[in-house]
């Protein structure tokens, strides 16, 4: 490992953002990990590990939670978002209110912002115009990660030293990370395989067999890479971890709380119900509304997204919703990037 000793602030002490933490400490490295609520902070700190989100696992003696903000930035050598997409926009504000010259920041948050459905790229250059920015994405579980199991991912910078630095803090002999200068590309794979992870969920909930799974992801990455590269990604990040490997991950294990969502909704689960009984951030039902939309503004056809994005918020039975995705017209496999 390399920079030992380095404090980094992770700011986000949920499964993903804990995890992290607990990777990183045990890399070396002084880890603040923060949360907004003193409670489940006090919770963290007299359990020394995080019962609700991953049980078991216990803190390295280098992780330290702490619900002081400013606490956790000073003197921090990386700062790493991992709060949920919604919150994203408010925490970088918080961040500049006590340090409004930041010169790096990195976060592992997957999802657009709901307000105008910009990548967190765009929130983060918009707030900080002049640091450095990365994003971590690819096929990882919290507790595979926070247990020490193998695993890849995809740091992705305009600044390669930026990403190199932050592949040099995560690494271990267990977690290797890759690094690209694709920050489109991985923040759009990274998203929006949720949507497709719910639509795997609901096929599979209803018995329709493995063949139909598999042409949801074979599909699913289709609409995908469409949307990447109207945004500007790169073809191959999404036959990479950020895409491909993140993609079949969320959709076949039901460790995803997307999957899981999708799963509920098949057996005739509300979605709020289905929430409450998942427990955690179910990113995919935002993204599905956000990709939908985010598609139509770009002219990118995404009738995966859109179907799921009926279900969950016109009430479209999942049923019905694949009956008309096979249903369509018959085309190409490989067609333009406008058809499916």
């Amino acid at each position: 490992m390399t920079d030992s000793g380095s404090k980094i602030a992770v700011l986000g002490a949920g499964s993903w953002g804990t995890a992290l933490g607990i990777l990183l400490a045990g890399n070396g490295h002084r880890v603040s990990l923060w949360g907004h609520l003193e409670e489940d902070i006090a919770a963290l700190r007299q359990d020394r590990e995080n019962r609700h989100f991953l049980p078991g696992v216990p803190f390295p003696e280098l992780l330290s939670p702490s619900s002081d903000l400013a606490e956790c930035l000073n003197g921090a050598d990386e700062i790493l978002v991992v709060v949920p997409s919604h919150a994203f926009a408010t925490v970088l504000q918080q961040i500049r209110k006590l340090n409004p010259g930041l010169k790096s920041l990195s976060w592992a948050t997957k999802g657009l912002e709901p307000a105008q459905r910009r990548l967190m790229s765009e929130v983060a250059r918009e707030t900080f115009p002049d640091a450095d920015i990365a994003v971590l994405s690819g096929p990882t579980f919290a507790m595979e990660v926070a247990r020490g199991l193998p695993t890849a991912i995809t740091v992705a910078s305009s600044s390669t030293a930026h990403a190199t630095r932050l592949a040099d803090y995560l690494h271990s002999d267990t977690f290797r990370a890759y690094t690209s200068s694709d920050i489109i590309g991985v923040q759009v794979g990274g998203a929006a395989k949720n949507v497709m992870a719910i639509a795997a969920g609901m096929s599979d909930g209803q018995g329709f067999g493995a063949n139909a799974r598999a042409a949801l992801i074979t599909r699913g990455l289709a609409e995908i890479t469409r949307l990447g590269l109207a945004l500007g990604g790169q073809h191959d990040t999404f036959m990479g971890l950020a895409g491909l490997g993140d993609l079949v991950l969320t959709c076949t294990d039901d460790q995803s709380r997307n999957r899981r969502m999708g799963l509920a909704l098949a057996d005739g689960h509300g979605v709020e119900e289905a929430r409450k009984r998942i427990g955690q951030e179910v990113e995919g039902l935002a993204a599905a509304r956000d990709f939908h939309i985010k598609a139509q503004d770009v002219g990118v056809e995404m009738p995966i997204t859109e179907h799921v994005y009926r279900i969950i918020y016109k009430g479209l039975d999942p049923a019905a919703a694949v009956k008309a995705l096979l249903s369509r017209e018959q085309k190409p496999e490989q067609s333009s990037r406008s058809g499916n």
